[in-house]
């Protein structure tokens, strides 16, 4: 049995990250936004705003074997609409964040794996996507940056999806026309689920992928290589 901290576990990708680390027989420790009251009993629960001071509870194990960061933020919008401001707040909940907490734990990471969240669009140039592409450009460059620094104890990776169905993607998959136009613009002809995203988070922390440090993983039913 391992400890698992999944920050953002409460809904879509996170919950479902931490349900099968508890379905393998893992004790998980996971904070959750007011927004989404946790209903998983086997995880252990904690409230945090990582918008706000960020103080993880005193009673987490003194060693966590994995360390995996959810929060994010899907907000499309034409460039000359963004504020520096908008920027800001989308780079504190995508980056900083994830890397307060990191540094706060990093004392208990012995021999750990860590995994943070990209996107698609951070290496595929999408229009009104470039706040999101900002922040998430950045979460690649600080995995390499540290996926070196913290070797060869602490293995750093990040995931980075296309479109998935999830309540922050609620807006863009409304109705059966947008879910079906969502779908073809995929080769694998569908948008992600949350068991897509969470069963490449859970190989990324498990010992399967030991020689694996310092990649962004993409998991996008093939949209970000190939052509349709």
């Amino acid at each position: 049995m391992k400890n698992f901290l999944v920050i953002g576990g409460s809904s879509g990708i996170g919950k479902q990250i931490s349900t099968m680390l508890v379905s393998e027989g893992h004790a998980v420790f996971s904070s959750y936004n007011t927004n989404y009251i946790p209903d998983n009993k086997n995880v252990k629960y904690f409230p945090l705003n990582v918008l706000e001071k960020i103080e993880l509870p005193n009673w987490l194990p003194e060693q966590i074997d994995g360390f995996v960061y959810c929060p994010g933020s899907i907000s499309l919008k034409p460039f000359h609409r963004l504020t520096k401001e908008s920027f800001l707040m989308d780079y504190e909940l995508n980056v900083l964040g994830a890397l307060e907490i990191l540094k706060q734990i990093l004392p208990r990471l012995k021999s750990a794996s860590v995994v943070f969240f990209s996107t698609i669009a951070a290496q595929k140039g999408m229009k009104y996507h470039a706040q999101v592409a900002a922040s998430k450009g950045a979460i690649e460059g600080i995995t390499h940056a540290l996926a070196a620094e913290l070797a060869p104890n602490i293995r750093v990776n990040a995931v980075a999806p296309s479109l998935t169905e999830t309540p922050l993607s609620a807006s863009l998959l409304k109705t059966d026309q947008q879910r079906e136009g969502n779908a073809k613009r995929h080769p694998l002809q569908r948008f992600g689920n949350v068991e897509d995203i969470a069963a490449a988070v859970c190989f990324l922390l498990s010992e399967k992928s030991s020689w694996i440090t310092g990649q962004v993983l993409h998991v996008d039913g093939g949209f970000s290589t190939i052509n349709l």
